[in-house]
């Protein structure tokens, strides 16, 4: 189940600034709905890749924020990768140019999995937010599609 795959993200500290695990209501309003995916072994969902909108403005309708994430247990195994893989093809067919991801500096596995699908840091966020009470630096990654015309 994607809320407790998230859950476990929470947990780890470095995922998200999220410190509970939001309603369906405000998921399902977050995160676009053609850019969903989840991977399954024998029915079991294992982890999710989405897509949410950065603005509202109709410039930036072609940039998304990827979110990814894989329960605990299959952390490690590749899930990841196919996951973000998917992810960034179904985005250009659904026309994205860009995508971009936040990810707290800690989380080192996070972002060598956004730079082996195409994800290059533009940046580091300092201190762009605290949880706990401790301040976090995020990694600012982007890709730049190739297949749509930018």
């Amino acid at each position: 189940m994607v809320s407790k795959i998230y859950a476990e993200g929470i947990t780890t500290g470095i995922a998200t600034f999220e410190t509970k695990v939001p309603s369906f209501e405000v998921w399902n309003d977050k995160f676009i709905k053609k850019c969903r995916l989840i991977a399954e072994i024998n029915d079991q969902v294992i982890g999710f890749a989405v897509l949410s909108k950065v603005s509202k403005r109709k410039v930036y309708n072609g940039v998304a924020e990827v979110t990814v994430y894989i329960a605990q247990d299959e952390r490690g195994k590749g899930f990841g990768k196919r996951l973000l893989e998917a992810l960034v093809y179904n985005s250009e067919k659904e026309g994205f140019w860009t995508l971009q991801a936040g990810i707290f500096s800690a989380n080192k596995a996070s972002i060598e999995l956004h730079k082996k699908c195409g994800f290059r840091v533009v940046g580091v966020r300092e201190k762009i937010g605290k949880r706990d009470g401790k301040w976090h630096d995020n990694h600012f990654l982007e890709r730049r599609s190739i297949k749509v015309e930018n």
